[in-house]
């Protein structure tokens, strides 16, 4: 029998723990240039927000992204399907509704067959039509290791574009799926992981945020982003510094996927957590009796289509429970921490 292909062996990442280190990005983006101003252009790159978007008038909106990664798990067409959900998962971080997608892919064609990234493909299809858009076009290149992503292109409405740094004082915060994601991929790539929480973690990396055009319609939901490859603790510390503001996570509250500490009791850790948590350490403090070495490993886990992470104002704090229990996210019904006025450190990990 011929042997399985696993794609995470021919990947030095995986997933969006790919993505560059923290420091090293705000170095890379740093320029003295002067760049085209366009008013239409509401959302861009001087804020720290999952896509752009541009005003094409009758208060509405385009929204445009992309994203793209090398493997994450093994199985071709779970790859495809992952990718897929990751990026569209942008254009619900900003509350709009996606439109349509074309495909990135990079693929070692010398070492790996084309049936194979067919393959991705067809899972990157499955994917636009559960999110009801068509996979319109793409563009490939032959590349040293496989990749994969899309660009998508989404619309919203003016008054409903929910962005990373419009938090309040006060607010509540919540998210959509556990962490610990990167974790239990890390499993998967040093084929250590059990076949349920391999199944866990396609079926949450294959689940859309779609909820998150439903949330951009509650006035009292202040900001929202995704949880992907800085993991829950950068996306909080963009948040809170964006809105000039610091934030009190309860850490007893965040939900954590299952098998995750399990596997960290086998030091089974993301080397992009490590990258993570030099970048942000400086500005995150612990309560005493917080597990600050549990906390270290969990907290900076770069996830891959992770939850959504969003603000809610106390006026607003029923409806969007209610929301959350109708599309059966009771368990996480439950705020994750609250954003108080500025302190010296960005985070303070509470009980």
């Amino acid at each position: 029998m011929e042997e399985k292909i696993r794609l995470t062996q021919f990947s030095r990442g995986a997933g969006c723990g790919c993505k560059i280190a923290p420091s090293v990005l705000q170095e890379i983006l740093q320029s003295s240039s002067v760049s085209f101003i366009d008013p239409r252009l509401l959302v861009g790159n001087s804020t720290n927000d999952d896509a752009a978007i541009f005003d094409i008038g009758d208060d509405k909106a385009i929204i445009s992204t992309t994203d793209f990664f090398m493997p994450i798990v093994d199985d071709a067409f779970d790859f495809g399907q992952i990718a897929s959900a990751n990026a569209i998962s942008d254009v619900y971080a900003m509350g709009g509704k996606p439109l349509m997608a074309v495909a990135i892919l990079g693929w070692p064609v010398e070492k790996l067959p084309a049936s194979l990234a067919q393959q991705v493909l067809e899972g990157a299809r499955e994917i636009c039509n559960k999110a009801g858009i068509p996979l319109a076009g793409g563009h490939s290149i032959d590349t040293t290791e496989p990749m994969f992503g899309l660009s998508v292109t989404g619309i919203v409405n003016k008054k409903n574009i929910k962005q990373n740094n419009t938090a309040k004082e006060g607010d509540s915060l919540f998210i959509t799926k556990p962490i610990g994601l990167g974790i239990l991929s890390t499993a998967e790539k040093r084929g250590e992981i059990s076949e349920s929480h391999q199944l866990l973690m396609i079926s949450l990396m294959t689940q859309l945020n779609s909820i998150g055009e439903q949330l951009a319609l509650i006035n009292g939901v202040t900001a929202m982003t995704d949880v992907t490859g800085f993991g829950l603790l950068g996306h909080s510390i963009e948040m809170a510094e964006g809105a000039n503001l610091s934030l009190e996570l309860f850490y007893s509250s965040i939900p954590v996927v299952d098998g995750a500490k399990e596997y960290l009791a086998k030091r089974i850790i993301p080397d992009a957590t490590y990258r993570n948590w030099n970048s942000y350490s400086t500005k995150t403090s612990f309560e005493k009796g917080v597990n600050v070495m549990e906390a270290f490993n969990l907290l900076p886990d770069p996830q891959t289509n992770g939850g959504l992470m969003f603000s809610v104002s106390e006026s607003s704090l029923e409806v969007v429970k209610q929301l959350l229990l109708q599309n059966g996210l009771d368990m996480f019904a439950v705020p994750i921490g609250r954003f108080v006025a500025k302190k010296e450190k960005a985070i303070e990990v509470k009980m």
